[in-house]
């Protein structure tokens, strides 16, 4: 039996895996769970023939990175590895385990109860990204229960905080895990016949704006922060028209543009009250960098422009506040590695594929850039991530393990 024909013969074992960990709701933030997903997750790895280890986040550091209301939620990475024998080369697979809040009403009710439901799966993190971890779990098992050897090195790597900034998950594990890829598959980004070779990044800001209270009855005593903030939101439809202007095309031929998203987080700051003039308001903006693009450029050029806009405005103060960053990455796909992953897409699904750049960030930069290695972006994918009724089609779960399963059977590097 082939690790195909295992995986074909064995989808109760994906769905009894991916039901379990969407029923650990890893919410970040805070963080949530994450002690005992990891454990499992280390468990797991064991008993499909990839041994792992836990690597907690030091106090010292988690207290430097997060908020203090998130300082009692420990962070935990984990690493696994097979052999392939001396002198092979490393593959390194990676996922992330922690998931988006919850809201909505959900078809099924539990958001994370696993439903399955006409080919479905139903649940938070079955589409991002705890249906990778389960393809590629039952794609470890299908070669352990059949005996076939991978022609490489196996790294595995489950890590936290991806729906945030990365730094203690793929960012800690790659300047500080005892990892050594030469390749490296990111287990989103890409799905059906599309491989990703690159993502845009982002530059997340907080613009504030503060004025000066003042009673309601007599507001031409204050300076309202409300009206100086819509003033300035207003004068960002040129700032949208200047990026809107820049293109660029990627390999699968589709002409992309940054772009920028205003508001997603506002508020009014404390004191709030409907008779009084409001002295704070701010809100965020959510800059995506094409690949092409240089982000500390488009870092200056995002505060020259808050600098320029803010002229002319009600008497008060305009600040930028830089609140994270995520690295865009791109690697034409010439490497032999592409072609080897495109010809298992191809194989397992019986057609062509092609190149895709993702819009969304993930975790592909920290092993392109700070590893240098070549860094590919695949999955099974979902519909409706970070939303309601997120789901994952069964059979492209199982599809994704066939192809984790024939990569690490026919690519020797």
């Amino acid at each position: 039996m082939t690790p195909s024909d295992y995986i074909r013969r064995h989808p109760e074992r994906l769905l009894a895996r991916l039901r379990h960990l969407v029923g650990i709701p890893t919410v970040n933030p805070p963080g949530d769970h994450y002690g005992a997903i990891t454990a499992w997750l280390q468990r797991e790895l064991g008993a499909v023939g990839c041994p792992a280890k836990r690597y907690p986040i030091p106090d010292r550091l988690l207290r430097q990175v997060l908020p203090p209301a998130q300082h009692g939620f420990p962070r935990y990475n984990v690493l696994g590895r097979r052999r392939a024998g001396a002198g092979a080369k490393t593959l390194h697979f990676n996922a992330h385990y922690d998931v988006v809040p919850v809201s909505g009403r959900w078809r099924h009710g539990d958001p994370f109860s696993g439903k399955e439901a006409g080919g479905w799966i139903y649940g938070r993190g079955t589409a991002d990204m705890k249906g990778s971890i389960a393809s590629l779990l039952l794609a470890l098992e299908a070669l352990q229960a059949t005996g076939t050897a991978p022609r490489l090195n196996v790294e595995v790597s489950f890590t936290a905080d991806e729906e945030t900034d990365s730094a203690l998950g793929a960012g800690w594990l790659v300047q500080h895990a005892p990892i050594a890829p030469d390749y490296a598959v990111v287990m989103e980004g890409g799905e059906g016949r599309n491989i990703c070779c690159g993502h845009n990044g982002t530059l997340w800001f907080e613009v504030e704006v503060r004025g000066r209270a003042a009673h309601g009855s007599t507001p031409e005593k204050g300076v309202n922060a409300l009206v100086g903030m819509a003033a300035l939101v207003g004068r960002f439809a040129d700032y949208e028209r200047r990026l809107a202007g820049r293109t660029w095309r990627t390999p699968e031929g589709r002409t992309m543009r940054p772009t920028v998203n205003l508001g997603g987080v506002f508020h009014c700051g404390e004191g709030a009250k409907i008779n009084t003039v409001p002295a704070h308001a701010s809100f965020t903006v959510d800059r995506r960098v094409l690949p092409v693009e240089d982000h500390a450029a488009a870092e200056r050029e995002f505060r020259a422009f808050v600098r320029q806009a803010a002229q002319g405005l009600p008497a008060g103060t305009v600040r930028v506040r830089k609140l994270a960053e995520n690295f865009a990455c791109f690697s034409p796909p010439t490497h032999p590695f592409f072609a080897a992953m495109a010809g298992c897409v191809r194989r397992v699904r019986g057609a062509p594929t092609r190149f895709n750049v993702s819009t969304g960030f993930n975790d592909m930069h920290f092993f392109a850039h700070h590893r240098h290695i070549p860094t590919l972006g695949y999955g099974p994918g979902g519909e409706n991530c970070h939303a309601v009724d997120e789901r994952a089609k069964v059979r492209e779960l199982l599809a994704s393990a066939r192809i984790y399963a024939e990569l690490m059977t026919t690519f020797a590097g």
